[in-house]
């Protein structure tokens, strides 16, 4: 049976963008950048489990320097981007398989309710890149810090 999840690579950032066509479309100071991978069953209850986690995820220094604080905490702003390339097929070849990723009238309902229900929960409003353009997306990362979360797994 083949196991499939909704995938997020989150990266604590100081600033990041989207850039589309050579216009900056969306733009962050410090918070969180989060990549949106999305799989063909996928469906809302993934979308609860990972908008609570991230929006508390404990991951922003306190004042003794620990990773204590979560973007609500940081009062940080959040940007997302999709990205079907996290469900890569690397087993066969060099030429990865995207056949695991959503296609459109799955993914992008998911991704939007997605931004939804982190605007609910956070104190500004979320940016995201625009649903299957070229982007380009750059970002300062602090820390380096970068974790990988799925709503299958749930490690």
């Amino acid at each position: 049976m083949l196991i499939t999840f909704m995938r997020v690579v989150l990266q604590r950032v100081l600033s990041a963008s989207v850039t589309v066509e050579e216009q900056i479309i969306a733009k962050i100071g410090r918070g969180l950048l989060l990549f949106v991978g999305i799989e063909t069953e996928d469906n809302e209850s993934d979308v609860q489990w990972l908008v609570k986690k991230i929006i508390n995820m404990r991951i922003f220094s306190d004042q003794q320097q620990k990773m204590n604080l979560s973007v609500q905490d940081i009062q940080g702003e959040i940007l997302v981007v999709s990205q079907f390339t996290l469900h890569a097929s690397t087993k066969k070849g060099n030429r990865p398989s995207y056949i695991k990723s959503a296609k459109p009238d799955i993914s992008l309902p998911l991704y939007h309710h997605f931004i939804l229900e982190i605007n609910k929960n956070i104190n500004s409003e979320v940016q995201n890149g625009k649903f299957g353009a070229n982007m380009q997306v750059e970002l300062v990362n602090d820390g380096p810090v970068t974790i990988i979360i799925d709503s299958k797994n749930k490690e």
